[in-house]
């Protein structure tokens, strides 16, 4: 064997090693992103439930609160846009835009519940309702599930971004438009926590 034939038995085997390590990490930022769309998934199953369980919250507290309209229009229309933005996002949940717009309307709908839970603090008898008593347990159950999956949702985006972002990950990332993912992050402090749905 002569000396050309073993350079170019090693630069076959570097080319080789180059595109199995390529199209590892490939394989790698793919399952990565899967994993945070899933992820996703699991906070949209929540939010739908609770855009589902907002309208008979409204409707039962229309009965007693009558005066409040304005409240009820609030919670009404700030769930409707939350809902258009979870769709949007959940279109694709590798859109940064689509993730903060969605961040920003449960926002506006986390502030809004709020309202109406102060509101209707001040009417024993829709305190008493047995159907409000449920929606709000079934409500803050949700809520509680929101949480639990934003933070998986949350865990699985910095793992894929971590990934993407490290040297020589970065390159391949790059190469094949791996786009950062958007953390699902509350920015006002005061809207952390899950609206306040005690009776």
């Amino acid at each position: 064997m002569g000396l050309g034939i073993l350079i170019l038995i090693g630069l076959a085997a570097i080319a080789l090693f180059a595109v199995l390590f390529i199209v590892g990490k490939y394989n790698s930022l793919v399952t990565l992103r899967n994993r945070f769309k899933n992820a996703y998934a699991q906070i949209d199953v929540q939010l739908k439930r609770r855009y589902d369980l907002i309208p008979n919250l409204v409707e039962v507290a229309k009965g007693y609160i009558k005066h409040e309209r304005e409240t009820l229009e609030a919670v009404i229309k700030a769930r409707n846009v939350a809902y258009a933005a979870s769709q949007t996002a959940a279109t694709n949940p590798g859109d940064a835009a689509a993730v903060k717009g969605l961040v920003s309307a449960e926002s506006g709908l986390a502030g809004a519940l709020s309202r109406l839970m102060v509101v209707s603090e001040q009417y024993p008898q829709l305190k008493a309702n047995q159907n409000m008593m449920q929606l709000t347990e079934e409500l803050t159950s949700t809520e509680n599930k929101i949480s639990f999956s934003r933070q998986a949702y949350n865990d699985s985006v910095m793992t894929y971004n971590t990934q993407r972002e490290v040297f020589p990950a970065n390159i391949i990332a790059g190469m094949f438009n791996f786009a950062p993912a958007e953390l699902f992050v509350v920015d006002k402090p005061e809207q952390r926590d899950a609206p306040k749905v005690s009776f």
